[in-house]
């Protein structure tokens, strides 16, 4: 049995045993309208801040399209051109909406400049789960469910491994100044740390400008000699935050770590080079949220989330233990 087919299995086996209320015994299922509901019919919109063509988002998309691919229902995926344009997302979360589909999948990194387009989405009756960022905001803004992980909690927890291993002086580095989850990441990370989120330092830097991101952390390390730990919050600043600390003579006086997996991370980790990556797997993002809203559309049934409606997917901490297991998957898109 493939993979896929077997998360598959495992993921409807998980959701009809965490299903609030019992499963419908009718010969077939029916919306709530009782007419027939039919997988061939189901169209489900996907809406992010990330583009696929980033590694991060790619996995994303790959668990989106297999899900669709074992559900057997249509499914759109679309994202604005820049991860900060949140009105290009507004937009396109209302032209999903225009388009009437059974069930709406969302990211929401920016609470107050998304929630009307989302609420328009909801009064139109249609059903909504978020996914990766806005787990903190979802419940009050009548979402069904939320894929992913809780963002301080994860931060919080990189922030006690660099502290056991002796860190003292560490830095965040936000890549997307104004996504709520990428500043609950360093605030955790601060806390967890124990020197506090108000104390922290975080770097900023622009995503599209690697060259730029590693300039930041250079400067920062020579002028600051005390630095002893750096968190990136995404694989795409873990690369340019390795180059800057080589390129410093720091390689093994830094303690690195990083948000979400790549290859060239996971290789740094197996290589001693970084500390630990925190994993929230997005594959399993892209692809429980389809199949949550197939079976919501096909029998209500809905996942509890431990009462919360939270469906949580990390944080995982891959070190270099387990790092070369998880580079065959991230190789085949799966991680």
């Amino acid at each position: 049995m493939n993979i896929r087919r077997t998360f598959a299995l495992l993921a409807g086996a998980a959701i009809l045993v965490a299903a609030c209320g019992g499963a419908t015994s009718s010969a077939a299922p029916r919306g709530p309208d009782g007419a027939l509901v039919k997988r061939a019919d189901i169209k489900i919109e996907v809406v992010t801040h990330g583009q696929a063509i980033d590694g991060f988002w790619g996995v994303v998309r790959n668990g989106v399209k297999a899900g669709a691919a074992d559900m057997g229902v249509s499914v759109n995926y679309s994202a604005p051109d820049a991860e900060s344009d949140m009105v290009k997302m507004s937009q396109l979360i209302d032209a999903a909406v225009a388009k009437n589909p059974t069930g709406l999948v969302v990211s929401i990194p920016n609470p107050d400049a998304l929630s009307p387009a989302i609420k328009k989405a909801i009064d139109a009756g249609i059903s909504v789960v978020s996914m990766n960022s806005g787990s903190d905001v979802f419940r009050a803004l009548g979402i069904l469910a939320h894929v992913g992980q809780t963002e301080y909690e994860a931060g919080f927890g990189a922030g006690e491994r660099f502290k056991a291993a002796g860190v003292k002086n560490a830095v965040c580095f936000n890549q997307e100044v104004g996504n709520q989850a990428l500043t609950l990441r360093c605030n955790g990370f601060f806390d967890g740390l124990g020197i506090g989120a108000d104390n922290g330092e975080v770097l900023t830097g622009n995503i599209a400008d690697p060259a730029g991101m590693q300039a930041t952390i250079e400067a920062a390390l020579g002028a600051d000699d005390s630095i002893d730990g750096l968190l990136t919050l995404g694989p795409s600043v873990a690369d340019p935050a390795l180059a800057a600390i080589e390129s410093q003579g720091k390689t093994g006086k830094v303690h690195l770590a990083t948000f979400d997996l790549s290859a060239s991370a996971l290789t740094a980790i197996k290589d001693g080079k970084m500390d630990f990556a925190i994993d929230q797997q997005q594959f399993a993002q892209g692809y429980l949220p389809i199949v949550i809203l197939t079976m919501y559309a096909e029998t209500r049934n809905l996942p509890t989330g431990n009462g919360s409606g939270l469906i949580m997917t990390g944080p995982g901490f891959v070190t270099k233990d387990g790092a070369a297991d998880v580079i065959a998957l991230s190789a085949k898109g799966l991680r």
